[in-house]
Order: structure tokens, then C-alpha cells, then sequence
């Protein structure tokens, strides 16, 4: 018996922030790696499709979800429900993520950005 069929795609998507890579797609799931350049953060953000587990691979920085911040050091986790407000932002050196989507609808367009600092926020 095998896996059910998933896709691989390692298409390096580069944002003002700094890049993710979709790295395995299959029905209800996404996993994606996400860099966070230092000093620089995601959108303040939300989903009404997903929730997400953030995991923590390299470097440091913060982690915000639900009027909380927290330390984000190599191995830290965080699960953002669906519908909560969350970011994340690198400190002095590059934050390096692991993010599983769960959920019924995986695109970028599930993105509602509530903050931005690059001007992406939309009326």
C-alpha cells in the first residue's frame, strides 16, 4: 500500500520580505518553507480557510498569534487556528520556517492582510 499521490514542487517564490518554496501539496495539506530576511516581517494576516503550525528550522526572531509574541529559536513551534491574527518577524539573522496548511482552500489568495509594510494591504 502507498502514500496517496502528492505533488513536489520546489518553485522559490521571492516576496519583499524574503522567499517561500512550496514543498509538498496533497487533498487538505501544503507544507511550505518560508525565510524571513532579518529585521523583516510577514504581513499582520489572517486565513478563513487554514490553519497553520509554524516550526522553527533556523535563525531567530518572534512569532505573533492572537496579541501574543513569542520567541522563535531553533525547534519552537506555534499553531495559528484558522481565523487568527498572526506574523512573523526575523531578528538579527535570517528566521527560517516550516509551515504546514491545513485546510479546504491552500492558495495565496486566502491571505487577508490586515497590516503590511510593503503596501500590499487591500480596502
Amino acid at each position: 500500500m502507498g502514500l496517496p499521490p502528492e505533488s513536489l514542487a520546489k518553485q522559490r517564490v521571492e516576496r519583499p520580505w524574503g522567499w517561500y518554496e512550496d514543498l509538498l501539496e496533497g487533498p487538505g495539506y501544503k507544507l511550505k518553507r518560508l525565510l524571513i530576511r532579518n529585521g523583516q516581517r510577514l504581513s499582520l494576516q489572517r486565513h478563513q480557510h487554514r490553519s497553520e503550525n509554524w516550526t522553527v528550522v533556523s535563525g531567530e526572531g518572534e512569532l505573533f498569534c492572537d496579541g501574543h509574541w513569542h520567541q522563535a529559536t531553533p525547534g519552537s513551534t506555534l499553531h495559528i487556528p484558522c481565523g487568527a491574527i498572526h506574523r512573523a518577524r526575523g531578528g538579527e539573522g535570517d528566521l527560517l520556517i516550516i509551515e504546514v496548511q491545513h485546510g479546504t482552500h491552500l492558495e495565496e489568495t486566502d491571505i487577508e492582510r490586515l497590516e503590511d509594510d510593503f503596501g500590499r494591504v487591500i480596502s
